[in-house]
């Protein structure tokens, strides 16, 4: 199931040839042959993986994922590589279709890819049927399909949309009479409501109302016209959870309060809402001052992002695909430091999809410096409800829109795990 690799690959026999050369050759130091600055000399073989992700699309689209993971490749490979195996990303346009992700599947293994790690895409049966013939591991997807909570091939590193309705309904709770869910008119997002009403169940508030929109829509002034009826004006709240779209339907939003003078409070998830949009809406004058909103890390101007965000000062070379601020750049950013740290534990001259699944099935744990929980993918860590299965990260985190920027409402991590067991399954 896991995939192994035998050793007598036409790379390991590359790579000996090039080490008996190199050691027949006179004068000629053993690091003058392809060994990476700083790494211990020993020929260890480069390790390929891949990040895909969506762009140039009419709906979601993640280019900062993959630029992380280039730059992450550069960062590792300055200083030696990791464990002194060079590191090579190669990255997938997925254009937010099931054959676009499956492509990128098959492109990971025709190419020899050790995982896939850092991703993006709602289509899991499409990506996944290819990783898991292979034996390819799945590491830190960004968690909005199905298959990379239920795979035995997927290791996630949060509990993706799901754990951040079952928060948002917990935040909600409290505050909110009322709770209007603006989400996609799709299949992933028919589970949206479920677990949204699940958060509030916990925190004693009645269910949603449920308001399907398209995901690629250029205005949304009927929907927000029925949210806003819907939550009422009387500590009424509109979430809305549409991606990339989101922006688009608060800015119909917006129009539509101002004309009619209502007082809603608004609300979304990390995932469809950062910091560059606040920031481009207009900072503490814009519509999202107030805001609650739930995340899976914690808010990007805490420390424990300083070295990503040195990594990419210093190796991503002006991108402006990267965003620190940007959750899919942070899941990136995470699931390379799981790949990090399962290679070096592996400590050997080739590294193979198999060993790399078996390590992290054998109980590797990963500290991602507090930006997560400690990470382990045993049968015990993990959830184990129907739903979601493989979630080992059921932790979220509430924040709140004050003077323009995103702070956390409650210190510290939350647990969703219960709210997640209590949400009913098809």
């Amino acid at each position: 199931m896991t995939g192994w690799r035998l050793s007598s690959s036409p790379r390991s026999c590359r790579t000996a040839t090039v080490v008996a050369v190199c050691m027949a050759a006179v004068g000629i130091s053993l690091s003058g042959c392809g060994v990476l600055p700083g790494a211990t000399g020993d020929s260890r073989e480069p390790v390929t993986v891949m990040t895909f992700a969506p762009d140039e699309t009419k709906a979601t689209n993640m280019p900062g994922m993959p630029a992380m993971a280039q730059a992450y490749a550069r960062y590792v490979n300055a200083h030696g590589g990791i464990d002194g195996h060079e590191l090579r990303v190669l990255t997938c346009n997925e254009h937010n279709t099931a054959p676009g992700a499956a492509a990128c599947a098959r492109r990971a293994v025709r190419e020899e890819a050790v995982a896939v790690v850092g991703s993006y895409s709602q289509h899991g049966r499409a990506f996944m049927a290819p990783l898991e013939a292979a034996g390819v591991p799945y590491i830190g997807g960004y968690g909005v399909s199905e298959e990379e909570f239920t795979s035995y091939l997927s290791y996630p590193v949060n509990g993706g949309q799901s754990a951040l309705l079952a928060g948002n309904g917990q935040q909600l709770a409290t505050g909110c009479r009322k709770v209007s869910l603006v989400r996609p008119d799709t299949v992933t997002g028919d589970d949206l409501p479920v677990l949204l009403n699940a958060g509030l169940a916990r925190g004693k508030g009645k269910p949603s109302i449920d308001v399907k929109a398209a995901e690629d829509s250029t205005e949304y002034t009927e929907k927000a016209q029925e949210a806003l009826q819907e939550a009422g004006d009387e500590n009424g709240c509109v979430t809305a959870v549409l991606g990339e779209r989101t922006e688009t339907f608060f800015d119909s939003f917006r129009r539509l309060r101002e004309s009619e003078g209502d007082d809603v409070r608004i609300s979304s998830v990390l995932s469809s809402v950062d910091q560059p949009l606040i920031d481009r809406t207009g900072g503490a004058n814009g519509p999202f001052e107030g805001a609650f909103m739930t995340g899976w890390y914690p808010d990007a101007g805490d420390d424990r992002w300083g070295t990503m965000r040195e990594v990419i000062r210093e190796h991503a070379f002006g991108d402006n695909r990267i965003d620190a601020a940007d959750a899919g750049v942070q899941t990136t950013w995470i699931a390379y430091t799981v790949l990090k740290k399962i290679i070096e534990s592996l400590d050997r001259p080739e590294i193979t999809p198999g060993a790399v699944a078996h390590a992290l099935d054998d109980g590797v744990r990963v500290d991602t410096g507090g930006l997560t929980p400690p990470l382990r993918w045993r049968f015990q860590d993990m959830l184990g409800t129907p739903g979601f299965p493989r979630v080992v990260n059921r932790s979220v985190t509430f924040q709140v829109v004050r003077d323009g920027r995103l702070v956390a409402q409650k210190q510290g991590f939350v647990d969703v795990g219960p709210t997640m067991r209590d949400a009913p399954t098809a």
